[in-house]
């Protein structure tokens, strides 16, 4: 059977490159036609024949992973916090050298033989001239980012993997590594690659980035953007200078946002290029530049930027330019479990990045106040923040609510129109609750916006638009992907970055949470719970989570008048430790042997894990919200 396969797949690779029509499948890619038609000709390759991967001995892979330090030092991180992005389950974190030879590998322990058996080995040679089309080796020859999935690799006997690969540029635009993703999975479609190649390149870019960084850390390294938030972002230009002005080198971001290309560049004195003189621009220059201001380039163009580097004393110019966006502080906003306080910040990270962010969790577990945390630390706290619910809009109301309308476009339409969620957004963050509960024809509407950032309000024009999307939803997404009432591609979109925020019950700062809603709930009146108060608030389940938490405090702090909370003032059925009622299973116990068989599966999970749901659902291989629903199911309650 497997002979017949590497024999069809040869065939097909032959009929390709011989020139023969293909209108559909991998040959109708003509990159990939191309890497084949390498692979025969130059390589002079075979399709069909299975053979052990090229690896380097021991000692090369160490002068090899020595020769990149500190790419390794800077990618590791990286790369974990990836596979963690990728929720881990299939994939292998690949970083490569410019040859094609696989430097460090990031997998889940139980998976490693899964692609060593693969030929994903640390040293093995994975240049095209080596295992032919695939995304570490023809990424290194297109030099782009690209996806090889399944039957586009050259070699039948890479047919079972999917690689999404990005190529890592040194300051001078060199290749220098390539970051590659690759999953064994067959079930894994080339749709969902767009998700996956979209974090792929966003953890190169990042990593060139701190690499530039680093690299001229003795050097005067100028920041800028476009726009003054973007600052200190992956998508800044980079541009290094010596104590002369010269310029040493600057990143692709840079070469784009001043239009012109490297040999023009480099060499020449930064004043040339900038409208303003050195000793101005050394002036501005600060050990930890935090604040960017204007600066014009000599040809109109309006940046903002910042200058590391030790500052010199120069006279203030006549009209000094402002300084603009200092990083807000963290808003008020409990995060003293450490689980969450590490979800806020990857969270924060990748926003600041344009990255969507897909927050899930049990009604009432804090999703929309998450997201405005995240708005009101990032740079964008001085713009609006808008909140639309999707399940609580009439489907007929909530294309209007979500694009706006021209005046006078339909009956009863307002005669001057109506700004849209979108616009009302922009610049600013749009928070889309229960985004799982959106209709069909919208999900497509929001999509196009998505991809071209412009907005059609009814019987309008397009309007461009500036707006981050956090989104949210306590339903399962993928499983109303599989029934067809969500699009995968919408799905793929929003989810840069998914967090599970934790039950109320699973919070170990449930204690300080208690404090800091109490503050908030009782404002300027001083509240103090007794002991037993607090160990019955404490202890209960909290089906409703903080907003169930939240609403009896505020009743509490109403009806306290002598600012002291007793356990006679606690409504009895949370004195009583009562939860909310669990339906009874319709069947009798022992009448179904495959759900009694997942009951005991799931305690026994359970309590291996001592009740930890993260720990939990990642043993059972579920997503939380999938191992909430069957406890739920089962009844089953700590």
């Amino acid at each position: 059977m497997h002979s017949n396969h590497l024999t069809r797949h040869a065939q097909q690779v032959l009929t390709v490159t011989q020139g023969k029509a293909h209108l559909q499948g991998p040959g109708s890619d003509p990159s990939i036609a191309r890497s084949w038609l390498r692979c025969l000709e130059d390589y002079h390759l075979d399709p069909a024949l299975s053979m052990a991967p090229t690896v380097l001995e021991h000692g090369r892979l160490l002068e090899s992973r020595e020769r990149l330090q500190q790419v390794l030092q800077i990618a590791g991180s990286e790369m974990t916090s990836l596979h963690q992005q990728l929720s881990g389950a299939g994939h292998a974190v690949l970083l490569t050298d410019a040859r094609g030879v696989i430097l460090n590998c990031v997998t889940a322990p139980t998976e490693r033989k899964i692609f060593e058996r693969a030929g994903l080995w640390l040293g093995a040679d994975w240049s095209e001239a080596c295992e032919g089309t695939n995304g570490i080796g023809t990424c290194l020859v297109e030099r782009q980012s690209l996806t090889i999935h399944q039957d586009e690799h050259f070699r039948g006997r890479h047919t079972g993997l999917t690689c999404s690969a990005s190529p890592v540029f040194d300051p001078h635009g060199e290749l220098l590594a390539v970051l590659d993703v690759s999953s064994a999975r067959p079930d894994v479609s080339r749709q969902s690659q767009f998700h996956t190649m979209a974090l792929v390149n966003l953890s190169a870019k990042m990593i060139e980035s701190c690499y530039f960084l680093r690299y001229f850390d003795n050097q005067w390294l100028l920041r800028f953007h476009l726009q003054a938030e973007s600052v200190g972002l992956f998508s800044e230009g980079l541009l290094a200078f010596d104590g002369e002005g010269r310029i040493s080198a600057v990143n692709q971001s840079a070469l784009n946002l001043l239009g012109h290309i490297r040999g023009g560049l480099l060499g020449k004195p930064v004043e040339a290029f900038f409208d303003c003189s050195l000793d101005e621009l050394l002036g501005r220059a600060s050990i930890n530049a935090s604040a960017s201001w204007p600066l014009r380039t000599r040809d109109g163009r309006h940046l903002f930027a910042v200058l590391r580097g030790q500052p010199r004393s120069v006279p203030k110019p006549a009209q000094p330019s402002a300084l603009v966006l200092e990083r807000p502080r963290l808003p008020g906003i409990c995060l003293g479990d450490a689980a969450l306080q590490n979800d806020f910040r990857k969270s924060l990270r990748v926003f600041e990045r344009d990255v969507p962010l897909l927050i899930n969790g049990e009604t009432g577990s804090g999703k929309e106040a998450f997201a405005k945390a995240v708005h009101h630390a990032s740079q964008r706290a001085e713009k609006a923040f808008v909140a639309l619910n999707c399940a609580a809009i009439p489907e007929s109301l909530i294309e209007s609510e979500l694009f706006g309308y021209r005046g006078g476009t339909f009956t009863g339409a307002r005669k001057e129109g109506m700004r849209g969620k979108l616009q009302q957004a922009d610049g600013g963050t749009l928070f889309l609750d229960e985004i799982g509960d959106m209709p069909l024809a919208l999900q497509t509407r929001l999509l196009r916006v998505l991809e071209d950032r412009m907005v059609v309000p009814i019987g309008g024009e397009p309007q461009a638009v500036n707006v981050r999307i956090i989104s949210a939803t306590h339903r399962d997404l993928l499983e109303r992907v599989r029934d067809g009432s969500f699009r995968e591609d919408l799905y793929y979109r929003l989810n840069g970055l998914e967090i599970a925020l934790p039950a109320l019950r699973e919070r170990s700062d449930k204690s300080q949470l208690l404090d800091f809603l109490l503050a908030e709930e009782a404002g300027d009146q001083h509240v103090v719970l007794d002991g037993p108060a607090r160990q019955a608030l404490l202890d209960f389940h909290w089906p409703g989570n903080v907003r169930q938490l939240r609403n009896v405090l505020r009743t509490l702090a109403a009806l306290c008048d002598d600012g002291r909370i007793g356990l006679e003032d606690i409504p009895a059925m949370i004195r009583q430790g009562r939860p909310a009622p669990v339906p009874a299973p319709v069947e009798e116990a022992g009448g179904y042997p495959l759900d009694d068989a997942e009951r005991l599966a799931l305690l026994n999970a359970l309590e291996q894990q001592r009740w930890h749901m993260t720990h939990t659902a990642e043993q059972l291989g579920v997503s939380r919200n999938t191992l909430y629903r069957k406890l739920r199911k089962h009844g089953i309650a700590r």
